[in-house]
């Protein structure tokens, strides 16, 4: 295995989307677009993040969390994998 001698692999910022960046109130310097759609999502409300249930149709929003558009958001990320990885397990 090669060795990893930098972290840039962790951060990519997206400065040219059309929807960069894609929160409001987001740090644009800090502003972490690696994981665009996160991969928490799948979670549901065991994700950590700051997100709720719209009431009329029980889909969940995540506009106001920016967990994984921080610096951080790769140890984060790879911190909830297994949980991740038991919702993708195939079923007997």
């Amino acid at each position: 295995m090669k060795e990893i001698t930098t972290e840039r692999f962790k951060f990519m910022s997206h400065r040219e989307c059309e929807f960069f960046p894609c929160h409001e109130g987001a740090d644009p310097e800090n502003f972490n677009c690696l994981f665009c759609y996160c991969p928490l999502y799948a979670l549901g409300d065991k994700c950590g993040g700051n997100f709720f249930y719209h009431e009329e149709n029980g889909v969940k929003d995540c506009s106001n969390c920016l967990i994984p558009h921080t610096r951080k958001a790769f140890e984060y990320i790879n911190a909830h994998f297994k949980d991740i990885k038991e919702l993708a397990k195939k079923s007997e």
